[in-house]
């Protein structure tokens, strides 16, 4: 379940990727230059939002293995773009399961490759994806951890869209509630753990609006 569900602990020893590492990762995956920009960018920008949202978590989360999460958790993104650089918008769902599989493939642990097929939404069960018929294999891709958690709540606070923009709470509650109460109680859970990140600061770092609604 979202929010202080099973406290699964990550595996002892684990490595966790730096910054450098999960750059070159990100160049070898990315089809263009537009992008790798716009991807990295946004994961960039959600490694500072859980960063920021950390000091209202528990004082157990990992905040090193968090951010690298974060820094991570769309690379299969690249995998939806085809040979002229345009994205698959209708499979766009599937980013997080491509990305699990990316990141499988380079070696990394179970437990960090879950970044990437745990954080879409507020988390998608085998009931939406048959009710929806997404195409995601059938399955529970549910934040377990306060990790997981942290990085599915701070990736909720900026869009990859055209423009890029940033998201209040409130912009994003009122998206969330379109897929249901459940949806948007897992929403409020999160938001009532981590509090709402301060947006005006990274909007000066990288130039882009706050959408309010």
């Amino acid at each position: 379940m979202t929010g202080r569900g099973r406290e699964r602990p990550y595996s002892t020893g684990m490595r966790i990727p730096n910054d450098s590492e999960i750059r070159r990762l990100h160049s070898k995956y990315a089809p263009t230059a537009d992008a790798l920009d716009l991807v990295y960018t946004h994961c960039e920008i959600v490694g500072a939002l859980a960063v920021q949202l950390r000091g209202r978590a528990d004082s157990g989360t990992d905040i090193e293995l968090a951010r690298a999460g974060a820094l991570l958790h769309d690379v299969g993104v690249y995998r939806l773009y085809d040979d002229e650089g345009n994205l698959d918008y209708p499979n766009y769902i599937r980013h997080g399961v491509l990305g699990h599989e990316l990141l499988a493939a380079e070696g990394f642990d179970e437990e960090f490759c879950r970044f990437a097929s745990c954080h879409t939404g507020v988390g998608l069960t085998k009931d939406d994806i048959a009710r929806q018929d997404l195409p995601v294999p059938p399955a529970d891709y549910l934040a377990e951890t306060g990790e997981e958690t942290l990085v599915m709540y701070a990736d909720k606070f900026h869009s990859k869209t055209t423009p890029p923009a940033f998201l209040t709470a409130d912009a994003y509650a009122a998206k969330v509630r379109r897929f249901g109460d459940d949806k948007a109680a897992a929403f409020a859970r999160m938001r009532a753990r981590f509090g709402e990140p301060d947006l005006a600061a990274l909007c000066d770092v990288y130039g882009h609006r706050v959408r309010a609604a």
